[in-house]
């Protein structure tokens, strides 16, 4: 039972997460979120309550990732090899949750009225260590002199456009969906642009 139930949620919440990326929280419908997931609509409920939990399942749903993506900061490393493996983790979280990622940056646009206190509080204290993280590289003459704080705003737009934009870089790449190599290519672009532009040499090895 228990993995039809999770199954089930699974399908709900994937459903969710397409259906509020398309149409916003306001204009979605559980009933339309329900035949999206093939289930009766009274299953939405049963395992969600109420359409504003089933949003803030999906919000969850992305912010678990973009914490987690941070794991390299959290230890000590040298600044090429922690935003080389930042970078690549953010640009997986755009290719395999793309949906998620619309409702989270439309959330955000929106001031985030559904984002727990509790949550907004852990990503914005994760957001000033890895900003105090940068500084420190740069005081410490690991790399040049740029704004910490707007560096890591650049890296969150270049690797979240392939989530929050895909339709744009799906009409000027002339591909339906992009695959494994072109996010490669992607992470591949924006790391030699981010350690080439912030004057970041490769650790020396024995």
């Amino acid at each position: 039972m228990s993995s039809i139930r999770e199954r089930n949620k699974e399908l709900i919440l994937k459903a969710a997460s397409e259906e509020f990326a398309e149409k916003g929280f306001a204009a979605s419908k559980t009933s339309d979120i329900a035949a999206r997931a093939g289930l009766p609509k009274p299953n939405v409920y049963y395992y969600f309550k109420s359409k504003e939990n089933l949003y803030r399942e999906v919000l969850e749903s992305i912010v678990e990732p973009l914490l987690a993506a941070s794991a390299p900061f959290n230890q000590p490393g040298h600044p090429a090899e922690v935003l080389r493996a930042y970078i690549r983790t953010k640009i997986r979280i755009s290719r395999d949750h793309a949906c998620a990622s619309k409702v989270f940056a439309n959330e955000i646009m929106h001031g985030a009225p559904h984002l727990s206190p509790e949550r907004t509080a852990q990503l914005n204290a994760q957001a000033a260590h890895n900003i105090a993280c940068i500084q420190r590289w740069i005081d410490d003459g690991l790399m040049a002199d740029v704004d910490a704080n707007h560096l890591l705003f650049s890296i969150w737009a270049a690797t979240q456009t392939y989530a929050d934009f895909d339709w744009q870089i799906s009409t000027v790449t002339g591909k339906t969906r992009l695959d494994d190599a072109d996010y490669d290519a992607a992470a591949d672009t924006i790391i030699r642009l981010v350690l080439k532009g912030c004057e970041i040499a490769e650790p020396q090895t024995a």
